[in-house]
């Protein structure tokens, strides 16, 4: 490994992009180096995708100790979340996953670089002390040279006027997620995948929640069946669920907030005690040097072909900096095509209508491809099926039968266009239909494919028989 800061690839970002994009690079013998200016990881493993699971988690064990007589079973007293606990087995499961990167960085030698990377032209990176998460210094001013740069930043949570974050009556996910006091009302905006998890993260804590969406439903990128599905298993949780509503803005007064709300029917006022706003990311563009050397980028996105090359020779850039859809597995997806393709490696573009998204509340949401009305816009004529978790065995024996599978197939070809799981481990199901898309499959290969009994996973191949009018268990 080079140690006279000059090296073959340098990965500015940590997160799963960039790590992942860094070992790929020493696997194929280019001597790497990645910077970080705040915890290796990134956001996902520190204050994102891991640690919110684990918060989730905790959530969906407490749904279930209202439920234990369902299942024969009785517990003396009742069972009471400890919030602070809570929240620190989550910081607990971040800090794990962070020693896990630093034992592949060993393991790969690859060099980590702590600091504030600014590129500054002619393949030059200028790195300064930053400060990280927990308020510690870590870095210290030098100069790295590489012959490819690969820009990993990732992005925040996007700020509306309506809505300025400050990190203790209003929050971003950050805040949300490491805070110890648990509010007693809460106003989420936006029921995207983020909006939606930490409403049923809060509502499972004892919260009093009301989710907020502007458009006319929850999830809107998801099909509008499984939107419909969430929307019924929410509001029978005792979530207030409100869409085509619009935020106006939010007011401090006699000790509460006042979230003024637009909807079809006038003007409301929420009275809560904090606001969660989870309308979307933006990609951390700002102070990465992009301008000084001519980098192209709009709307907070990084612009690049499909090999992810900027506009500036040398000069890369993946995951959520680069733009949607703003998912970790996207993310080293592009990383590791991107340094196959340095290495002279015969590499396809990235398929991103085979681009699989979960939301891990409950019920979970997993989906790829093309929804029901999307396949129908492109023209397609389509066979569509559904299984409802209830007709499952597994499901009934697990106490889950909220949701669905379903399946949309191309009539006249067969074609897998799109699959829509909705209920629980619904995230676990999804990888069958990314696979079998990737490799062309039909709905006969489907059906033909032996599914183990019983299993969730069945439902998947329920629904392309109910696609084909050859149901058996529905």
């Amino acid at each position: 490994m080079a140690n006279n800061g000059s090296y073959d690839v340098v990965v500015i970002g940590s997160g799963p992009g960039g790590y992942e994009t860094a070992i790929r690079a020493t696997q194929l013998g280019f001597d790497t180096a990645i910077i970080e200016k705040n915890k290796l990881g990134g956001v996902c493993l520190n204050i994102g995708c891991i640690p919110t699971k684990a918060l989730l988690k905790s959530a969906e064990l407490a749904a279930y100790g209202g439920h234990l007589s369902d299942y024969g079973l009785t517990l003396d007293g009742t069972i009471t979340p400890d919030f602070p606990r809570v929240i620190e087995r989550s910081r607990n499961v971040a800090g794990k996953m962070n020693k896990g990167v630093q034992y592949l960085m060993n393991k790969n030698d690859i060099d980590v670089i702590y600091g504030h990377a600014r590129l500054t032209g002619n393949g030059t990176i200028d790195v300064q002390p930053s400060t990280n998460m927990d308020g510690d210094a870590v870095g210290e001013a030098r100069t790295v040279e590489a012959e490819h740069i690969i820009i990993a930043t990732g992005a925040r949570a996007r700020e509306i006027p309506p809505l300025p974050i400050d990190g203790e009556k209003i929050l971003s996910y950050k805040e949300a997620m490491l805070q110890t006091d648990r509010p007693e009302r809460m106003v989420i905006c936006g029921a995207g995948a983020i909006g939606v998890e930490f409403a049923y993260f809060y509502h499972n804590m004892g919260t009093e929640v009301t989710l907020i969406e502007l458009m006319d439903r929850l999830v809107p990128v998801e099909d509008k069946d499984v939107s419909k599905e969430l929307e019924r298993a929410y509001k029978k949780y005792g979530i207030t669920v409100m869409t085509s509503a619009e935020v106006q803005g939010v007011d401090e007064g006699d000790g509460e907030l006042h979230v003024q709300v637009k909807t079809k029917n006038g003007t409301e006022t929420i009275a809560c005690d904090q606001v969660l706003s989870a309308v979307g990311v933006v990609g951390n563009v700002e102070d990465v040097g992009l301008d000084d050397v001519g980098i192209e980028y709009e709307k907070g996105a990084i612009v690049v072909d499909e090999f992810y090359r900027t506009n500036v020779d040398g000069v890369y850039a993946i995951g959520d900096v680069a733009g949607a859809p703003w998912l970790a597995h996207k993310a080293s997806h592009e990383g590791i095509l991107c340094v196959e393709k340095i290495a002279g490696k015969d590499v396809r573009p990235m398929n991103y209508d085979n681009v699989p998204g979960c939301t891990y509340c409950q019920p979970q949401i997993a989906s790829v491809g093309f929804t029901e009305e999307q396949a129908k816009e492109k023209g397609f004529e389509v066979k569509v099926g559904k299984f409802p978790f209830s007709a499952s065995g597994k499901a009934s024996a697990s106490g889950n039968t909220t949701g669905f599978a379903k399946v949309i197939y191309d009539a006249k070809y067969g074609e897998f266009l799109g699959c829509h799981i909705i209920g629980h481990d619904a995230t676990e199901l999804i990888a069958e239909a990314v696979t079998a898309r990737e490799l062309e499959t039909t709905y006969h290969e489907i059906m033909e494919a032996m599914h183990p009994h019983p299993t969730l996973s069945e439902a998947v191949m329920e629904a392309t028989r109910a696609a084909v009018g050859q149901p058996i268990n529905i």
